[in-house]
């Protein structure tokens, strides 16, 4: 069984719906990986259709409409806040004098 096929199982067997959410940091010692491989399974099987939600405080699989809602607008803040970065720094350009090194 693939990490992401135990990821999956574990959501769908012990944590359906956000009464039932499960930290990272447990998540992570339960499938023995690191924080990076757990972002990355959850961003695949979301990608895929898969319902994984979360929170500030864990992963659960949603068990309705509005936990999936509230997991996009949780991602979408967080999208708004790296464009709010990305812009502070192409700003920051500026100081360089606009002709700096890109690598």
């Amino acid at each position: 069984m693939t990490q992401e096929e135990q990821l999956l199982s574990y959501l769908k067997g012990a944590c359906r719906g956000r009464a039932y959410r499960v930290g990272g940091e447990e998540l992570r010692r339960t499938l023995g990986i690191s924080g990076t491989a757990l972002r990355k399974l959850v961003n695949r099987l979301r990608r895929r259709g898969i319902p994984i939600a979360s929170d500030r405080t864990g992963y659960f699989y949603a068990q309705t409409a509005g936990e999936v809602y509230a997991t996009i607008r949780l991602l979408r803040k967080i999208v708004s806040g790296l464009e709010a970065a990305i812009r502070g720094l192409e700003k920051a350009l500026d100081d360089f004098g606009g002709g700096g090194d890109v690598s």
